[in-house]
C-alpha cells in the first residue's frame, strides 16, 4: 500500500487556515483520495484534552518551556493515535498546524530555545515530517482584527501583543527560507477563492 502525504497548514492568528484546510480536503476527496482532517493542538481524544487546558485562560498562565512541553505531549498522542495510522494506511493527512507553530509560538515568540524545541521535534516527530507545508502570510494587524472579529474563546495567544505576533510572522517566514522543500508561502490577502486557488497550485506543483 502506498503511504499517504501529509500536509500541514501554519500561520499567525486570523490567517484564514481553517477555512482553507476545509475546502482543501473537499477539493482533494473530489479526486478520490481518502483524507483526515486534523488540528493541533488536538486531533486525537488525549490531544485535545491537553488542548483545552494549553490554550484557555490568561495569556501568562504558563511559561514558554511548559507551554512547549504541553505542545509536544499533544503531539506526540496526535501522531500515534491519528496521524501516523492514516499515512501508513494509505490516507491523506490534513492538519491545521503542527510543528512548525512551536517554532513560532513557543520558540520565537515565547522565548523558548530552538534547540530545545528541534530536540524535542527529534523525539516526538523524527521522520514523519510533512510533505508539504503552507506558510500564510499577511499583515499581523490584519490577523488580529480578523481573530477577535471572530470572537474568539481561545483567547491566550490573540491576546499577547502585536510585538508577540511580528515575532511569529518573522520565524514563519524564516522557517519557509530554511526549510524551502517542503514550505510554500501562501499570501493570504485575499478573497476566499483567489486564496483556495493559490494553495491549490502548490498543492498540485508539489504533491500532484
Amino acid at each position: 500500500m502506498t503511504q499517504g502525504r501529509f500536509i500541514t497548514f501554519e500561520g499567525g492568528e486570523g490567517a484564514g487556515k481553517s477555512t482553507q484546510v476545509a475546502l482543501l480536503v473537499d477539493r482533494l476527496r473530489a479526486r478520490g483520495l481518502e483524507v483526515v482532517r486534523t488540528r493541533e493542538p488536538g486531533g486525537s481524544e488525549g490531544a485535545e484534552e491537553i488542548r483545552a487546558i494549553a490554550l484557555n485562560g490568561d495569556a501568562g498562565r504558563w511559561s514558554p518551556m511548559t507551554e512547549t512541553m504541553l505542545m509536544f505531549a499533544a503531539r506526540s498522542d496526535h501522531l500515534d493515535k491519528t496521524i501516523r495510522p492514516a499515512l501508513a494506511a494509505g490516507r491523506w493527512v490534513v492538519c491545521d498546524r503542527f510543528a512548525d507553530s512551536s517554532r513560532a509560538y513557543q520558540g520565537a515568540g515565547g522565548g523558548t530555545p530552538g534547540e530545545f524545541i528541534e530536540s524535542l521535534d527529534a523525539a516526538v516527530v523524527g521522520e514523519t515530517q510533512p510533505d508539504l507545508t503552507l506558510i500564510f502570510d499577511l499583515p499581523v494587524e490584519v490577523g488580529l482584527e480578523r481573530a477577535f472579529g471572530r470572537g474568539l474563546f481561545e483567547t491566550r495567544f490573540e491576546s499577547k501583543g502585536v510585538a508577540f505576533h511580528e515575532r511569529l510572522r518573522a520565524r514563519f517566514l524564516q522557517i519557509a527560507e530554511e526549510k524551502a522543500e517542503r514550505c510554500v508561502v501562501i499570501d493570504a490577502v485575499g478573497d476566499i477563492e483567489t486564496i483556495e486557488a493559490r494553495v491549490w497550485a502548490a498543492v498540485e506543483a508539489r504533491l500532484l
